[in-house]
């Protein structure tokens, strides 16, 4: 897989967790479900109700984003815009919203940032 800009995966990078970071915030403040996310630099672990948790790590020398939760671990690289998984290239989103869901045991659906 061709590489991008460092600059631009950062940017990339760094929206994704912000957005993710976000969305979070505005579930608990619509009482939807309780989740801590605690952010140190480009980690973001996401606790949620019953002690379990979902961790999205950034990755640059590899330009990857990287998912870690009950179901397995998960990586993933830009093509075209959007992170892909390595293996299957399926969408991180549709990736992590499927792993949130089966660990708050509710519908729980996490979208893109909006590009720009």
């Amino acid at each position: 897989m061709a590489m991008i800009p460092d600059t631009e995966y950062q940017r990339l990078a760094q929206a994704t967790l912000a957005n993710i970071e976000s969305t979070v915030d505005r579930w608990l403040q619509d009482d939807v479900i309780d989740i801590d996310p605690q952010r140190t630099g480009g980690l973001l672990e996401l606790s949620f109700p019953g002690g379990s948790k979902i961790i999205v790590n950034t990755q640059p020398p590899l330009q990857e984003l990287w998912l870690a939760a009950r179901g397995g671990g998960f990586h993933f690289r830009v093509v075209d815009g959007r992170w892909l998984d390595t293996k299957d290239g399926s969408d991180f989103h549709a990736v992590l919203s499927r792993e949130a869901t089966a660990q708050g045991g509710r519908s729980l659906t996490f979208e893109a940032p909006a590009a720009g």
